[in-house]
C-alpha cells in the first residue's frame, strides 16, 4: 500500500442507501443545536481483533478487521477559533473550549478528551498556529468500554476532521501513526494497531498489519465463515485504570532484563519484538529464553532494580504515573504470552492464505489457545468473557476469544456461515437470557459482523 493513499473524500450521495436515513437525522440534530447546516462528515470505523492481543505495542503484527459500527461526526468549521462538541447520546455532556488552548484530563477521561487527542494530535503534527474553529456533533454506535476499539474510534475520527477542515493532506498511514501516539496523550500507552486498521480497511478484507515500517496485507479469510461479535456486558475503560499500562511495564521490563542478561545495551531495547531481531532469534528461541530467565512467581521491584542494577527512582522514573504503585511484576508469564501470541498470528495468516483443508479447525484452535493465554497468562479476560466464549464454544464456534484490551468487553467467536441463527439463539439462551441487564437491546450485544471499510470523509 502506498504511503501516498489518501482517506477517500466521497459526496453525500455516496452514502451508502442504508445509511442514508442516519446522516438525514444528523443533519437535522446539528442544526437545531448549532443553528447551521454540517458541512461535512468524518467517519470511523470500530473493529475486531481476529488474533493477535496486546503484542502490537511490542512490535509484533497483529489481524484486525473493521466492523461496520462506527464514529460519525457532524462538523461545521467556524471563525470563531471555538470548539464546541455535541454527543447525540444526552449522557454524554456537551463540552466548549479554545481550538487553540485545551487541557487533556488523565483522570477518568469523558468522551471528548478522546475527541481532544486526535484534534491536538493533528494541530501539532502540521504545526497549526491558527486552527479552524469546529462545531461538531457526534454520533457512535461502536459500543463503548466494550473492546471495539470505540476510543480509538474517536481519536481517529476527530484526526480526520482536524485534517479536512484546515484543508490538510495527510496519507492514511500518517494519519494512523499520528492518532496512535496522540492517544498517549490520554495516558494509554499503546500500540497502533487500532487506528492502523481504522485507516486501513477495505470492506470485505481483514488485514494482517505489520509495525516499523508500517504495513498492512490482505488476509482472505475462509469462505462460508461469519464472525459474531458476544458483548460480555462487563464494561473496562482501559485509560481510567492502571491494567493496561501495568502489562505495557511488565513487557518492557521483562525485555530489558533479557537483553541484559545478553550483554545487549538493554537501556534503548524497550519492546520484546526489537530483542528478538537484536539476538537474530525464533520465536521458539524466544520462549526458551523467557522460561531460562524468569521464575515462574512474580518479581518484587526490588528484585527487578536489582536484576537491572538501577535504583527505585530510576525505575520508577521509566513508570507511567499510573503504575508508579505497583509492587510486583509478572515478567515470565506476561512475555510468555506475547512470544507465543506472535507465533498464532502467523501461524493464522498462513492458514488463512492457503486456504488448507480443515481450516476451520486449526483457525478456531488458534483463537481458543489465544483466549487461554489472555485468561492465565496475561490475566486480562474475566468471569463473563471466560462464560461467554465456553457458551460459543458449546453452541458450535470453531472458536471464540476475548477480542480488545480485555477485562470485560466482547468476544469474537469464528461460526459456519449456515449456523449463524442457530448459534446466536443457543448463544442468547445459554449466556444473554439468564439476565435482564444482559438480555436488553441483545442486538447490539450479540451480532454477527463482516470485515467493513476504513475511515472515509463525506461532503454534506
Amino acid at each position: 500500500m502506498s504511503t501516498n493513499t489518501l482517506v477517500p473524500v466521497l459526496e453525500r450521495n455516496q452514502i451508502h442507501a442504508s445509511m442514508k436515513e442516519r446522516y438525514v437525522d444528523l443533519t437535522k440534530k446539528f442544526e437545531a443545536h448549532f443553528g447551521c447546516k454540517p458541512v461535512f462528515f468524518c467517519r470511523a470505523p470500530g473493529r475486531v481483533n481476529l488474533i493477535g492481543e496486546h503484542i502490537d505495542y511490542c512490535g509484533y503484527s497483529v489481524l484486525p478487521m473493521a466492523i461496520q459500527q462506527d464514529i460519525v461526526m457532524a462538523v461545521c468549521p467556524n471563525q470563531s477559533q471555538q470548539l464546541n462538541l455535541v454527543n447525540t447520546n444526552p449522557t454524554f455532556k456537551s463540552f466548549s473550549t479554545s481550538i487553540r488552548n485545551f487541557t487533556i484530563s488523565k483522570e477518568k477521561p469523558e468522551w471528548f478528551n478522546y475527541v481532544l487527542c486526535g484534534l491536538k494530535g493533528i494541530a501539532e503534527f502540521s504545526k497549526l498556529d491558527k486552527p479552524v474553529g469546529l462545531s461538531i456533533l457526534t454520533d457512535g454506535t461502536v459500543p463503548k468500554s466494550a473492546g471495539l476499539s470505540s476510543s480509538s474510534a474517536l481519536v481517529c475520527c476527530a484526526g480526520l476532521t482536524m485534517m479536512y477542515a484546515n484543508d490538510l493532506n495527510i496519507s492514511k498511514l500518517e494519519l494512523a501513526d499520528i492518532c496512535a501516539k496522540c492517544e498517549q496523550y490520554i495516558g494509554t500507552e499503546g500500540g497502533g494497531m487500532d487506528q492502523s486498521i481504522c485507516f486501513l480497511a477495505e470492506a470485505g478484507k481483514a488485514k494482517h498489519i505489520e509495525f516499523n515500517p508500517l504495513r498492512a496485507t490482505d488476509v482472505t479469510l475462509p469462505s462460508a465463515v461469519s464472525f459474531i461479535i458476544c458483548n460480555s456486558c462487563t464494561e473496562m475503560n482501559k485509560a481510567s485504570t492502571s491494567h493496561f499500562n501495568q502489562r505495557v511495564v511488565e513487557d518492557r521490563l521483562a525485555c530489558q532484563i533479557m537483553a541484559k542478561s545478553k550483554n545487549l545495551d538493554w537501556k534503548k531495547v524497550r519492546r520484546l519484538g526489537d530483542l528478538q531481531v537484536s539476538l537474530e532469534c525464533s520465536i521458539e528461541g524466544m520462549l526458551e529464553l523467557v522460561d531460562n530467565t524468569f521464575k515462574r512467581t512474580p518479581y518484587s521491584k526490588v528484585e527487578v532494580c536489582k536484576l537491572l542494577d538501577v535504583s527505585e527512582q530510576e525505575l520508577n522514573a521509566s513508570l507511567s504515573d499510573n503504575t508508579l504503585h505497583v509492587q510486583e511484576f509478572k515478567l515470565h508469564d506476561r512475555a510468555k504470552h506475547v512470544f507465543s501470541e506472535a507465533s498464532r498470528v502467523i501461524q493464522f495468516k498462513k492458514i488463512c492464505n492457503e486456504a488448507q483443508d480443515g481450516c476451520h479447525k486449526l483457525l478456531g484452535d488458534l483463537m481458543n489457545q489465544s483466549h487461554a493465554s489472555c485468561r492465565d497468562l496475561y490475566e486480562c479476560s474475566c468471569p463473563e468473557l471466560d462464560e461467554v466464549t465456553e457458551a460459543c464454544r458449546q453452541a458450535g464456534a470453531f472458536g471464540a476469544r476475548l477480542t480488545g484490551a480485555g477485562w470485560g468487553g466482547c468476544a469474537v467467536a469464528m461460526v459456519q456461515t449456515s449456523d449463524v441463527p442457530n448459534f446466536i439463539q443457543s448463544v442468547h439462551s445459554k449466556f444473554y437470557s439468564k439476565d435482564a441487564k444482559r438480555e436488553s437491546n441483545i442486538d447490539a450485544k450479540l451480532f454477527a459482523t463482516v470485515p467493513g471499510r476504513g475511515a472515509v470523509v463525506y461532503k454534506a
